[in-house]
C-alpha cells in the first residue's frame, strides 16, 4: 500500500469519506446486507448472495462507480434471544450497511416485523422474504435476487461526504497466536490505537478470558477509579467462566506456537490496547458514546448455559462491528486467515516465518521488528497508515479473498451500568429492548 503522511500531534487530522447515516455516523463501505433469520433460511440468503458474488480482484464499494458488496449475515437459532435480537438490530443499522434483505422462514422467533421497523426508521432500503409465503425456494430466491438488484441501484445514487477520524471505530482482536504475538504485532497494534485516540477515534479491545492476570494493570489505567473497580469484576467474571467450562483461552495451537502459560499469552493479548487511558467499559452491541479507549467485555452475565458458546474469533469479530467498529485489526503469529461480513479485516501478523508463508492473506508484517528490519514504532505507524487507507476505501487482504466469515449464537448480557461510562456520557447509548 502507498506511504501516508503521519501527523504530528499539533496538525490536524486527516480526513476520510464516508457514507452519510441518519443517526448522524458514517460508514467506510455500504454494503447491502442479506440477514437470515433462522437456520432453516440460511440457504436461501445464501443462494441469493451467490447471484451476487464478485470475483476476488473487483472491489467496487471503493472509489468511483460501482455496485455494492451483497454480504452474507444471520442467525440460526429458532428461539428468541435479546443478546441475539440487539446484534442483529446493530449490525444491519451499522454504518457500513446500506440495505438489508432479511431472510425468514416464517415460523421462527426472531422478531422480524420489529427488525424491520428499527432498520426502516434509519432510511435504508430494507425488506422482508418469508419463505412459507413466498412459494418456497426457487421463488424466494428469485425475490430476493430482483430485490438486491433494485438495493445496489439505489445505492450507486449515493454519494459520499467528509468524515473526520474522530468519526472512526476501530476495533482489535488476535487469533491463531504464537510466542511472537505479544512482542510484535500486539504492541504494535497498541501503538496505532494510541495514535487513533489521539486523533479523536473510538477504539475497542476484548477477549477479558485473555487478560486474566491483566486486570490491575488495566485498573491503573481507568479513568476514574470507579471505572478500575468494574474492569476487575469484569476480569473475575471472565475467569470464573471459563473455570466452569473447564480450561481457560489457551489452546493446543497457542502451546505449539511457543506461547508457554495463560498468563504469558494474557501479557501478548494485553499489549494490544495500547497505553491510552481506558475511558469506559461496553458490552456486545454497546456503541462507544465518545472517542478514546473501550474494554469490550464479551463474556456472557450469569452462569454458563446449554448453548451458550466458548469464545471464539468470528464471534467476537462479530460483536466489535455490533459495537460500530468500521473496521478490524487482527493479529495472528500462527496464520489465521478469517475476515468478516460488513467490516473489513486487517491483518497484522506477527511472525516473520508465518507472513512469508501467508504473504497472500496478511497485510502488515510486524515479524520485522525481530529480524531487525523495523521498529516497533515503524511498524505501528504503518497499522495506522494502513488503517487509514482501508477506511479511505482500499481493499485489505481478507476483502480481496472473499472472505465474510460470520457467527452469532445464544448469549446474555445485563446492561453496563453507569460507572462504565463517561460521565458526560452516560445516558447516550439506547437501550435495545428484545422484542
Amino acid at each position: 500500500m502507498s506511504e501516508t503522511h503521519f501527523p504530528s500531534p499539533n496538525e490536524p487530522s486527516p480526513m476520510l469519506e464516508g457514507w452519510p447515516r441518519s443517526d448522524g455516523r458514517k460508514g467506510i463501505r455500504n454494503v447491502v446486507a442479506v440477514a437470515y433469520l433462522v437456520e432453516c433460511a440460511h440457504h436461501v440468503a445464501r443462494e441469493i448472495v451467490a447471484q451476487f458474488r464478485e470475483p476476488f480482484d473487483a472491489f467496487n464499494d471503493a472509489d468511483g462507480p460501482g455496485e455494492a458488496p451483497v454480504h452474507l449475515i444471520g442467525f440460526p437459532g429458532c428461539y428468541p434471544n435479546g443478546y441475539a435480537e440487539k446484534m442483529m438490530t446493530r449490525l444491519t443499522t451499522h454504518p457500513n450497511v446500506g440495505a438489508v434483505l432479511f431472510v425468514s422462514l416464517g415460523c421462527e422467533s426472531m422478531n422480524k416485523h420489529y427488525l424491520v421497523e428499527q432498520v426502516r426508521a434509519s432510511g435504508r432500503p430494507v425488506e422482508v422474504l418469508t419463505i412459507q409465503e413466498k412459494g418456497g425456494t426457487r421463488s424466494t430466491i428469485q425475490y430476493g435476487m430482483d430485490w438486491v438488484r433494485e438495493a445496489r441501484a439505489q445505492l450507486a445514487l449515493q454519494k459520499k461526504v467528509p468524515m473526520r477520524l474522530d468519526e472512526l471505530v476501530v476495533g482489535t482482536i488476535c487469533g491463531g497466536s504464537d510466542g511472537t504475538s505479544g512482542i510484535t504485532a500486539n504492541p504494535a497494534v497498541g501503538r496505532a490505537f494510541d495514535r487513533l485516540i489521539e486523533a479523536g477515534a473510538a477504539c475497542l479491545f476484548e477477549e477479558t478470558g485473555e487478560l486474566v492476570g491483566c486486570e490491575y494493570h488495566m485498573k491503573s489505567r481507568a479513568a476514574r477509579p470507579e471505572l478500575g473497580e468494574e474492569i476487575v469484576a469484569c476480569v473475575a467474571k471472565a475467569a470464573r467462566y471459563y473455570s466452569i467450562l473447564g480450561h481457560g483461552s489457551f489452546a493446543v495451537g497457542n502451546a505449539d506456537g511457543g506461547l508457554t502459560t495463560q498468563e504469558e499469552k494474557s501479557l501478548g493479548a494485553y499489549a494490544k490496547s495500547g497505553a491510552s487511558p481506558i475511558v469506559g467499559i461496553v458490552k456486545p452491541g454497546d456503541i462507544p458514546p465518545t472517542g478514546g479507549l473501550y474494554l469490550l467485555d464479551v463474556v456472557p452475565d450469569g452462569e454458563p448455559r446449554f448453548g451458550f458458546p466458548n469464545i471464539s474469533d468470528n464471534a467476537e469479530i462479530a460483536e466489535l462491528i455490533a459495537c460500530g467498529a468500521h473496521v478490524i485489526l487482527f493479529t495472528t503469529g500462527r496464520g489465521s486467515v478469517v475476515g468478516s461480513a460488513l467490516s473489513p479485516v486487517i491483518k497484522v501478523c506477527a511472525n516473520p516465518l508465518t507472513y512469508r508463508n501467508l504473504a497472500g492473506d496478511m497485510d502488515v508484517d510486524a515479524g520485522r521488528i525481530l529480524e531487525g528490519r523495523a521498529t516497533l514504532e515503524e511498524v505501528g505507524r504503518e497499522v495506522y497508515d494502513v488503517t487509514l487507507e482501508v477506511s479511505r476505501g482500499a481493499r485489505s487482504k481478507s476483502e480481496s479473498l472473499g472472505h465474510q466469515e460470520f457467527i452469532l449464537t445464544y448469549k446474555t448480557f445485563e446492561p453496563v451500568g453507569p460507572a462504565c461510562l463517561p460521565a458526560s456520557a452516560r445516558v447516550a447509548i439506547p437501550v435495545v429492548a428484545s422484542h
